[in-house]
């Protein structure tokens, strides 16, 4: 897959395509169903399939100082779900002020048209784009029209007699029902990241955790969790996950810790997939570690059940496995 950062990267091979155009956070059933009626044009006209995302989104560059939704993806989480899905091309455009001052003809025109030239369209149903949000359906199948492009609604896909959308995924996370979240996106919620040196302080209570770095202003989870660990090299390995601050040993930023069940062995600079399976309980602050370490053999308890009764086992791998810096990290931005 092709990334193109921004408009002043396109060339004139970049021109004639099928495209979508949205933040696809999560890419989740609704966003598939965008993108597989782009696929069917795209085999029609024998063409290839652009998505135009925008990075920050535009939430949160409207949001200010205020806290923006928590993003389900970064955008290298996004970009690997898209070239999983068999995208040719992503058009990353940074959205800022000019950006946001566009007017949603002059952006059909000078990127649509004139940069792209585009031949098919699919959008959501609720899409709207320019400034104001004046841009809409009807804009866009005028200027089709005049220009010779074609465009496609998708209508929402609904699950359970409601909308699926980005803000339902994480609604469902933030009350904790991460089997509803893994219905609406089509697999569980995950969370990508490098393990990294921490404080061993999980080591030394008897429940040493795989440390990662989420580098986001806000996860749209939090709380304890069964887990499934995860990369290239690794098979999934249940453990229990806490998202947070650590409250009862003074944590400061937002962090997660995962204490794989049965596991020996070292993840360091390993880059890693953490699939929420189940919601165990919220964090929370305890009176001495003590405390924190009987509930931590509670809840690892809790998560073997959970385990077992799906028929998830712990595995055990060939030493091999454990020992070095891990897979190489893959040629995509860092945000």
């Amino acid at each position: 897959m092709e990334l193109i950062r921004g408009q002043h990267n396109l060339r004139p091979r970049h021109r004639g395509c099928v495209a979508t155009i949205g933040n696809f956070d999560g890419v989740h059933l609704g966003h598939r169903r965008i993108l597989d009626q782009l696929a069917e044009q795209a085999a029609r006209l024998n063409l290839p399939r652009l998505v135009i995302t925008f990075e920050p989104q535009p939430q949160e560059f409207f949001a200010g100082p205020n806290v923006p939704p928590a993003r389900l993806m970064r955008l290298r989480e996004k970009l690997l779900a898209l070239e999983d899905l068999g995208i040719e091309r992503v058009l990353c455009l940074e959205f800022d002020h000019r950006l946001a001052a566009m007017p949603a003809e002059a952006f059909i025109d000078d990127l649509l048209v004139h940069r792209l030239g585009i031949r098919h369209l699919v959008i959501g149903d609720d899409f709207r784009f320019g400034h104001r949000r004046a841009g809409d359906f009807a804009l866009l199948v005028a200027a089709g029209q005049r220009h010779g492009f074609s465009v496609a609604d998708s209508h929402s896909h609904i699950l359970d007699g409601e909308r699926v959308s980005s803000t339902r995924v994480r609604q469902a996370l933030a009350g904790g029902e991460l089997e509803l979240a893994a219905r609406l996106l089509g697999r569980p919620y995950d969370l990508c990241g490098r393990v990294a040196h921490g404080d061993r302080r999980g080591r030394t209570i008897g429940f040493p955790t795989a440390n990662i770095h989420l580098h986001r202003r806000v996860t749209p989870v939090s709380g304890v969790y069964a887990v499934l660990l995860g990369d290239p090299a690794l098979p999934p390995w249940p453990g229990i996950a806490n998202v947070g601050r650590r409250p009862t040993v003074a944590g400061e930023r937002e962090r997660l810790e995962v204490h794989l069940l049965d596991f020996q062995g070292d993840l360091y600079g390993r880059h890693v997939k953490v699939d929420f399976l189940h919601y165990l309980r919220p964090e929370q602050r305890f009176e001495s570690l003590a405390a924190l370490q009987a509930q931590i053999r509670r809840d690892e308890q809790t998560a073997r059940t959970y385990f077992a009764e799906r028929d998830i086992p712990i595995p055990s791998p060939p030493a091999p496995l454990l020992r070095g810096a891990g897979s190489p990290s893959l040629p995509l931005p860092k945000g």
